[in-house]
């Protein structure tokens, strides 16, 4: 029951499309600055930012930094592969 409660939040947290947009992106592109995301989607950094949050602490997102930046990318490729495969 836990690992079905996990995975209904995972995917509550897709349901946004802020949220599925990043996540799409970050399938093609798994190497990404908030500003690099940002400028993509034609979205705030601020909203951006806040959506990335949320996807890594749900454990969808991971981050790392290089220098100065941080970069995002998907944590699990099972997940790339259902959004590539499903749109």
């Amino acid at each position: 029951e836990k690992a079905i409660r996990e995975c209904a939040e995972k995917f509550g947290l897709l349901g946004d499309l802020t949220k599925m947009k990043i996540c799409y992106l970050l399938c093609y592109h798994p190497k990404l600055t908030v500003s690099e995301i940002a400028k993509i989607l034609r979205m705030p950094i601020s909203r951006v930012s806040h959506a990335l949050r949320k996807l890594k602490k749900k454990g969808i997102v991971t981050s790392w930094k290089d220098w100065r930046y941080s970069f995002y990318k998907l944590k699990d490729e099972k997940l790339s592969k259902l959004i590539k495969n499903y749109l």
